[in-house]
């Protein structure tokens, strides 16, 4: 852990009793997505804050060993590749293991971030011990069906996601507008736990010359960058379109893609003129992220989109749709530009008009980073216990 995050992953101190939570997930670091990246400064919360965690996981590969220290444990399962996610790893069911490890020392609660094999087991095994169980509901599967070919699989998906979190005694989920999304999709017992950025380690100062001479670009050049999984769900051919529509009015325009996935060949085929650089993390992502002048975020299948509120805390200016967590804390003018959703002429005017103009960029430079001041880690996990003990508490 960075040691500015140690002076506020800790959250305001609950007088109540320290908890035994387990965690179960299918992602975790070194994973590279936003699930991952959230669980992982939750639960290190959670045991600064003196709970007592086990987390249950895949085995990322055979020289995976388990962390154990301190209030801290790990249970290692097996797992196997996701079909379209080959970074990532689906845990193996595992009720009986799970049953057997929670008979012998039984947790207060059970938190399932994933909704996978493993973590449907660990649901089984924890309603059979009267475990209460909370969730979280980070992805949109359902929605990913449609661009991979098997859209009519969203259906099915989605039946299976809400017997799932109807199965727990709460389930959290990061916006608003997901929460009334699910609730028109007969989900149940919807907690709103938004997600939280680092804004020591994001932040305007890590911008650097250095790198935007290694792209090419000078003090005036405009750069506009993506940080995203670079696949079919997110979305990048507007991306890429938009880039080109606003390279047009203003030749001295670069666009940066930050992130690798299954589309990256095609990509640079599509937008031979742009720069991939690959994964980056930590400082090096900051730096990118800073360095850059707007962030151009088309995506429409996410929960939250963690990119979101770590490119506002670099000092970004947004441009998005109306959709997930940029449609409740974008506001048009000041601290971004948010087209209507699936209005993908709206998503281009909003990028050559933000792209174009370098007193609105400033502005809403500004108001980017005032905003992503809201979202400390601190009220998250407050909000996360506060639910976790609300669940034991029912039981």
């Amino acid at each position: 852990m960075n040691a500015p995050e140690n002076r506020y992953l800790h959250a305001a101190v609950n007088h109540k009793k320290p908890l035994r939570i387990t965690v179960v997930t299918e992602t975790y670091p070194p994973d590279i997505n936003g699930v991952a990246h959230t669980l992982s400064k939750i639960v290190q919360a959670l045991t600064s804050n003196g709970h007592t965690v086990c987390l249950v996981r895949s085995r990322h590969a055979l020289h995976d060993f388990p962390n154990n220290k301190d209030n801290f444990s790990e249970y290692l399962v097996q797992g196997f590749p996701i079909p379209f996610y080959k970074q990532l790893r689906m845990g193996l069911p595992a009720r009986k293991v799970l049953t057997r490890l929670w008979t012998e020392q039984k947790p207060d609660v059970v938190h399932i971030a994933t909704e996978g094999p493993l973590g449907w087991s660990a649901l089984k095994a924890a309603q059979s011990l009267n475990i209460p169980v909370s969730t979280d509901f980070r992805t949109n599967f359902h929605t990913y069906s449609e661009h991979y070919g098997v859209g009519w699989l969203g259906g099915i998906i989605m039946g299976y996601l809400r017997r799932f979190h109807n199965a727990a005694n709460s389930t959290m989920v990061p916006t608003s507008q997901l929460r009334r999304e699910l609730v028109n999709e007969g989900f149940e017992k919807l907690h709103v736990v938004q997600r939280g950025v680092d804004t020591h380690v994001f932040s305007p100062v890590k911008r650097s010359n250095a790198l935007r001479a290694a792209w090419g670009a000078s003090k005036t050049t405009t750069v506009a960058i993506c940080v995203s999984r670079l696949a079919a769900e997110k979305n990048l051919h507007l991306v890429i379109r938009a880039f080109q529509a606003l390279k047009i009015k203003q030749p001295d325009t670069k666009l940066v893609f930050v992130g690798d996935g299954p589309m990256l060949e095609q990509l640079k085929v599509d937008a031979p003129d742009a720069i991939f650089a690959g994964f980056r993390r930590g400082e090096d992502l900051a730096t990118h992220y800073a360095s850059a002048d707007m962030f151009m975020f088309a995506s429409l299948t996410e929960t939250f989109g963690n990119v979101t509120i770590e490119a506002m805390a670099s000092g970004l200016p947004i441009v998005a749709f109306n959709h997930a967590a940029a449609g409740e804390i974008i506001e048009s003018g000041v601290n971004g530009i948010l087209a209507n959703s699936n209005d993908e002429a709206g998503f281009m005017e909003a990028s050559i008009k933000l792209g174009q103009d370098l007193d609105m960029r400033s502005i809403c430079a500004q108001g980017a980073r005032e905003k992503a001041l809201q979202f400390s880690w601190e009220s998250i996990v407050k909000k996360t216990e506060d639910v976790l003990y609300g669940v034991c508490a029912k039981k």
